[in-house]
């Protein structure tokens, strides 16, 4: 695929136009710091070995489930943690764009996500069963794994065609919050080719690197976010659950509402935790099995950010973190 973009939709002031091949969208912005001469334009091929699945139908009403993305992390502690945290904050946005997809931010687990951290990555599985209280069907970890940048050029003289080559490698794991269950573990290679005439110059990675952060910032921003479709994919297989958060009296306290997708009138069945399952031959934790079905509620109001109140419509003894589903 090939695309035009005018100057206008640009995140730079250069006066360039980029052509895109590829399979979704990227913009690169700073370009106009790579040396580029006058209003010469160059020509940007970029590659993503992936293919992206179908989004979910938009026409589709059922309730939001809930992610949480945890911060990113970097195989490399050279690059400064803006760089990750700034790109997490793209992806956050472009999933809440989706309407699909509510995106909490990991600060409401309230866990020290450092002790977490185990040989560089998280230990999903362990995180993903505090996230549960939240109503949170998913949690997703993003990791920078390399940044190269390669340059080609004529063998002689001093003006010379110039072929500057980015290979940003991310990856992308999510597992379910209620089974710890990995659903999506794929490395991205995003390449980025511009070819333009200039003075011929070496090329050092990290040099140039932090003499053009905003060229490295939307890089890894643009790579995170090629995987905003999979991701949307990846959530729509889950099955959408809340939780209840408080009982008084008749009425039933619930931490899912308006914004996850409820409407007054809904039915949802209640049944609790269910207990954890283990793999007898290795002891590995497999997931949580049905719990019992404790009855149903009616949802009547809403309140707070995204919370609804319901009211019994069969069964009873329920109470807090009760799991709550669409009849």
């Amino acid at each position: 695929m090939s695309q035009n973009r005018s100057v206008g939709e640009l995140k730079t002031k250069s006066r360039m136009q980029l052509s895109y091949c590829v399979c979704g969208v990227l913009f690169l912005a700073g370009c106009s710091g790579m040396g580029l001469r006058g209003n010469e334009a160059p020509v940007i091929k970029r590659e993503v070995k992936d293919v992206s699945p179908q989004a979910r139908k938009s026409d589709d009403s059922s309730p939001r489930k809930r992610l949480m993305i945890l911060p990113f992390l970097d195989s490399s502690e050279q690059r400064p943690q803006s760089l990750r945290d700034q790109a997490r904050r793209e992806v956050i946005k472009e999933l809440n764009k989706t309407g699909e997809i509510i995106v909490l931010d990991s600060n409401e687990l309230k866990l020290d996500l450092a002790k977490q951290i185990q040989s560089g990555e998280y230990k999903l599985d362990e995180a993903a069963k505090l996230s549960q209280q939240l109503g949170v069907a998913a949690m997703i970890e993003g990791k920078i794994i390399d940044l190269k940048v390669h340059r080609k050029s004529d063998e002689v003289g001093v003006f010379r065609q110039m072929k500057t080559t980015f290979d940003c490698v991310v990856r992308v794991r999510i597992v379910a919050a209620r089974t710890g269950k990995e659903l999506f573990n794929v490395t991205k290679t995003v390449t980025i080719e511009e070819s333009n005439v200039r003075v011929a110059e070496s090329v050092d990675t990290d040099r140039f690197f932090k003499s053009n952060p905003e060229v490295l910032q939307h890089l890894v921003e643009d790579s995170f976010l090629e995987f905003t479709q999979q991701i949307v994919s990846t959530m729509d297989k889950l099955s959408w659950e809340g939780r209840i958060a408080m009982v008084n009296g008749d009425r039933i306290f619930l931490n899912v509402g308006r914004v996850s997708g409820l409407q007054v009138g809904d039915i949802l069945k209640v049944s609790d935790e269910g207990d954890e399952v283990f793999d007898p031959q290795n002891g590995n934790f497999i997931g949580k099995g049905p719990g019992r079905l404790k009855g149903t509620l009616e949802v009547v109001s809403y309140f707070g950010q995204d919370g609804s109140i319901a009211v019994i419509h069969s069964g009873a003894g329920f109470k807090e973190n009760d799991r709550v589903e669409l009849y």
